[in-house]
């Protein structure tokens, strides 16, 4: 299948600006790129899209640069409807850096196709007022800016001049690495369309209508019941392994239902279009299995986290399920249980209080019988005792112990 059109298959196309030049300029290696804002110390997996197909370009012979807006994150594209919380440059130029440290991880920076890391801040930090005022904002009529679909949006509520410069600052970025290299394409997210045609614009303008750039959207992930996709349990998943563990990030991915799973796979699964169809065929034939879930699991994991990160989260997913909890160590332990119920009590307190005060119990009496039942386990190790208690003396690692309820109902217990 050829390349662009494997693009089209998976759903990566939304608005291309000449689809006829675009696939004839793509016969030949060429240089692409796509801006990063560091409005945060770290991506998430919203942004994985436009990451990975970095990648796809790469692999496909070509060259991507990962533009870091460190001068433009200053700035900060405009939302649809407020205005953006301003960073001080120390905070934008070290968010900066942290997401190169995250790009490293996607591209490769060897060979002939090598990829580019660039900032912003390197040519725009330097400019004068005057520069910029005579040089471009000359260029661009207010009437043509009005037009884009992020300015018009918020022309009700109000729009500042410094979030109505930003999509200039963005042309600027692309007329600056079409001359530095030879940059032809940009890609984004379907947002960003008012973006790279005013990069178009001014490039045009300013090099002449030989010039050849094109822009290419791809539509935003999102999910099929219309809730907004890249959070779990209402927070975001980041690819800073500080922010959400290896677990965390598998869980998100192994959790994904069926509905999107084969949508996802389409567009973050660097896996052949014939893998992904096998994926689709199992999920439709046995969804139980989660065949395509696992595989989507699996690979970005092991992208993001690194094979250690994989089995670390193989390892934790299978204990919780199958294995005995005490087999992991107690990091693993709080990762895995990262998400569950935390209360705490006195040391000393008996198991039936504990039980009650979780609210595994609505009483003393309800309490005894479950444990009698022996449907009771203290870090891995059932209690029928009714009178058994809940010490830090024998906590795991001094600090915490794990009431489990049933198989899969668990409560992290900490001592005040």
């Amino acid at each position: 299948m050829e390349f662009l059109e494997e693009l089209k298959w998976r759903g990566l196309v939304k608005d291309v600006t000449d689809l006829d030049g675009l696939r004839e300029t793509l016969k030949n290696p060429v240089t692409i790129y796509c801006g990063f804002d560091p409005t945060a110390d770290s991506l998430h997996v919203g942004h994985l899209q436009q990451i990975i197909l970095l990648r796809r370009y790469q692999l496909a012979g070509h060259r991507p640069i990962a533009l870091c807006g460190g001068f433009t994150g200053m700035i900060g594209d405009p939302r649809p409807t407020t205005e953006r919380k301003l960073l001080t440059h120390e905070e934008v130029l070290h968010n900066a850096e942290c997401i190169k440290q995250q790009l490293v991880m996607f591209l490769s920076f060897e060979g002939d196709n090598a990829a580019v890391m660039e900032n912003n801040n390197n040519w725009l930090g330097s400019m004068t007022l005057l520069d910029y005022l005579r040089d471009y904002g000359k260029l661009f009529n207010v009437s043509y800016m009005l037009q884009k679909d992020t300015i018009k949006k918020r022309l009700d509520s109000g729009i500042s001049y410094t979030e109505f410069s930003y999509t200039i600052m963005q042309a600027m970025d692309w007329l600056h690495l079409y001359r530095t290299y030879d940059c032809w394409i940009q890609i984004g997210g379907s947002d960003q369309w008012g973006n790279l045609t005013t990069g178009m614009e001014l490039i045009r303008k300013v090099l002449g209508e030989e010039a050849k750039p094109y822009g290419i959207t791809s539509p935003l992930i999102t999910k099929s019941d219309g809730s907004k996709f890249g959070k779990s349990e209402g927070r975001n998943i980041w690819l800073d392994p500080e922010r959400t563990s290896a677990y965390e990030f598998y869980q998100f991915w192994l959790n994904t239902p069926d509905a999107d799973a084969v949508d996802y796979l389409k567009r973050l699964s660097l896996r052949t279009p014939e893998e992904i169809m096998a994926l689709e065929g199992s999920l439709a034939e046995h969804p139980e299995q989660r065949e395509a879930q696992k595989a989507l699991a699996e690979e970005l994991t092991a992208i993001v986290h690194g094979e250690e990160g994989l089995a670390k989260a193989l390892k934790i997913t299978e204990t919780f399920f199958r294995g005995n909890i005490m087999d992991l160590t107690p990091q693993e332990m709080r990762e895995g249980l990262a998400d569950a119920q935390k209360v705490t009590v006195t040391d000393g307190t008996t198991l039936i209080d504990a039980l009650v005060e979780a609210g595994v119990c609505h009483s003393k009496s309800e309490a005894r019988k479950l444990i009698q039942q022996g449907s009771v386990s203290v870090n891995g190790e059932k209690q029928t005792a009714i009178d058994a208690v809940l010490q830090k003396e024998t906590a795991v690692d001094h600090d915490f112990s794990i009431l489990r309820k049933g198989k899969k109902n668990y409560i992290v217990i900490t001592f005040a």
